[in-house]
């Protein structure tokens, strides 16, 4: 199974940026993403920010890895 995590840009330095989730930055590749700004939210999967998604995409996202989680 694959799973990709949801996570805000805070810079970039193309063809890496930092990004954040749960309170941890990561760089990911951004190589896959022409239109990226700090503040945007992306899905990472592998080290790779694979799409853009709007900030109610990832919290809708974040809430269900949540329930997820709490469910195990």
């Amino acid at each position: 199974m694959c799973l990709a995590i949801p996570m805000k840009i805070k810079k970039i330095a193309r063809p890496v940026a930092t990004a954040e989730a749960g309170g941890l930055d990561q760089e990911v590749r951004v190589d896959l993403i022409e239109d990226l700004s700090p503040g945007d939210y992306v899905i990472v999967h592998a080290g790779f920010a694979i799409q853009k998604m709007t900030e109610e995409e990832a919290m809708e996202n974040i809430r269900l890895l949540e329930d997820i989680k709490d469910a195990l």
